[in-house]
């Protein structure tokens, strides 16, 4: 640390020299060793630098701090009465035992990968924005007694380069001027377009207490069958995507965000790490089908540093709580978090704070922890909005018994697990029902759905583990031929493109057709083309049974017995039209 320096206007003074270290021996609880330094502008009093902090008792300071305020109290005229020139005056004589004015500053000793090490800001907090010459912005994360290390958000520095903190912690904008935009971690646009927001959110905030959360007993549809059927996910749940890489973990999100238009659910995706091509892509995806408008993307490229990609999900959290809290919907993708460990232990590392397993601080869980602990269902009382997220995590080779897999798999309330086997077998989603769960259960379900899915997942996994037996060539009775006969026609059904969503009525419809054993007939590759074909004769001969399903969410009796007699007629009609397809 730097020697203690008093600036005086006249080193002649000892006796004033003498008291003004003595004051310092009073306050700092021992007698600083000071550099004598003589300055005439500072046209009396003293200013003293000690630890990174500035003790400004100088004439000249009172003076500019006396100018500025009688500007304001005359309006800006210029002050030439005698009760002016007395005030000043009298200030004057009052300035030696005014107390100084205290400010901190520090000072760049290296700077490397991001990091920089700073002399000075004693009084600098964890998690404060650092302004420094240039123009460059640094967050703090590590205090030490001789000074404080700052990860680079943005901008470069250089060894001595002056750092000022700003009283504030990172933040950014929010409210709907966001909708339809896609801006940086620190709010800033990346579409090329002027952004104006009203309304600024510190990026980390409090979870709601567990008092100020109602039960997750609302669905947030996907549109996709496998999900919404088996795996259900409620409005303020926690539900995690994880699988190997390219096994359609975005997609899934992907689908879920193009689900909500029309729904009255805001969207937040959050790129962390991602090639600009690959989040260019996913805008031009979600433009294309008319979910751009009700959604925010905040993007942390992998050019961005370790500290962006670090607040990126945090500040997309707090874009999302400002309409949670404003009582709305809200779907937020952390996409992934994988990436966002590795920018945390990257920047952990480089401060040389002490390595767990993995080579992960230990701190690691609590990073995951506090940003998913956000995600709520309101209770009434603060307006019932909802936070539903879905964190997504890539594994290696399929081992979910991974350090931050089994982090995120035990803060979460369930997880969608996608298999690389399936994936390449081609079924997609590669949802694998055996390790996934989701742990509201069937309480974030419509009763619609409730009544036809109940034995679908059984079924499915029963299918899975007969499949296997039976690709060794044992004889098989024929019972087990006619269940693997209708596994292989359900997971037909199961299998669903990326552009192809279904509504509630639609998922109901298919699950009902298939328990009645409607498909049956069909041959596993036309499955898709009849269930096309079933869904257009019911949206044109039973829209108000579609319609009740998808107002009430529930299907009554009666309807049952229509639909029934629908399928019946369309299979009628189908065996008259056999022979053109």
């Amino acid at each position: 640390m730097s020697k203690p320096i008093l600036i005086v206007s006249s080193i002649e003074d000892k006796d004033g020299i003498a008291a003004i270290v003595a004051g310092f021996r009073d306050k700092l609880g021992e007698e600083p060793d000071f550099d004598l330094v003589e300055d005439n502008k500072i046209t009396g009093g003293f200013i003293a630098i000690i630890n990174g902090r500035v003790y400004d008792a100088s004439f000249a300071s009172r003076l500019h701090e006396l100018s500025e305020s009688l500007s304001q109290d005359t309006g800006g005229e210029a002050a030439s009465s005698f009760a002016t020139v007395g005030t000043l005056l009298k200030q004057r004589a009052m300035a030696a035992t005014a107390p100084p004015r205290v400010y901190n500053y520090g000072e760049v000793t290296s700077f490397a990968d991001g990091i920089v090490q700073i002399t000075g800001l004693s009084g600098a907090r964890y998690g404060e924005l650092l302004d420094f010459d240039g123009g460059a912005i640094g967050l703090t994360l590590d205090l030490r007694i001789d000074g404080v290390g700052a990860a680079l958000l943005d901008g470069t520095v250089s060894t001595a380069s002056v750092v000022h903190p700003t009283g504030r912690v990172a933040e950014i904008g929010v409210g709907n001027e966001l909708l339809g935009r896609v801006v940086d971690p620190l709010g800033r646009p990346l579409d090329g377009k002027p952004l104006h927001t009203s309304k600024t959110r510190p990026v980390e905030s409090a979870a709601p207490t567990i008092m100020q959360r109602s039960a997750v007993d609302t669905p947030m549809e996907t549109g996709i069958l496998a999900i919404d059927s088996m795996i259900p996910i409620g409005r303020g749940q926690r539900e995690l995507i994880i699988g190997d890489r390219q096994t359609g973990k975005t997609s899934i999100a992907l689908q879920a965000i193009m689900n909500q238009r029309g729904k009255g659910v805001i969207c937040v995706y959050c790129a962390i790490a991602q090639k600009s091509s690959t989040v260019s892509q996913f805008v031009k995806t979600l433009k294309d089908n008319d979910a751009l408008d009700n959604t925010v993307i905040v993007a942390a490229g992998g050019s961005s540093t370790a500290a962006m990609q670090y607040i990126a999900p945090y500040s997309a959290c707090a874009v999302a709580e400002e309409f949670m809290y404003a009582g709305r919907d809200v779907l937020i993708v952390y996409d992934d978090l994988s990436k966002h460990a590795v920018a945390y232990r990257q920047m952990s590392l480089l401060l040389r704070r002490p390595s767990g397993r993995e080579a992960y601080p230990g701190d690691v869980f609590y990073l995951h922890s506090r940003l998913l602990e956000r995600a709520a269902h309101l209770a009434p009382e603060l307006g019932g909005g909802s936070l539903t997220a879905l964190p997504i995590i890539e594994t290696m080779a399929g081992d979910i018994s991974a350090y931050i897999p089994t982090n995120v798999i035990s803060i979460t309330d369930g997880q969608i697990y996608l298999e690389s086997e399936m994936f390449n077998a081609g079924q997609r989603p590669a949802v694998n029902v055996g390790l996934s769960v989701s742990r509201v259960g069937r309480s974030a379900q419509h009763k619609a759905m409730r009544a036809v899915s109940g034995s679908l997942r059984l079924e499915v996994a029963q299918y899975r583990d007969m499949a296997v037996f039976a690709q060794f060539g044992a004889d098989i009775d024929s019972a087990t031929a006619e269940m693997l006969s209708n596994g292989e026609r359900l997971m037909e059904l199961l299998r669903q493109p990326v552009e192809k969503l279904h509504s509630l009525s639609e998922q109901v419809c298919i699950l009902l057709a298939s328990a009645g054993g409607l498909f049956k007939t069909c041959a596993r590759r036309d499955v898709d083309a009849l269930e096309g074909r079933l869904l257009d004769y019911l949206r044109l001969n039973a829209a108000y049974i579609l319609q009740s399903i998808d107002t009430t969410g529930s299907l009554a009796d009666f309807d049952k017995t229509d639909l029934e007699q629908h399928f019946a007629r369309f299979l009628q009609s189908e065996e008259k039209n056999r022979g053109k397809y």
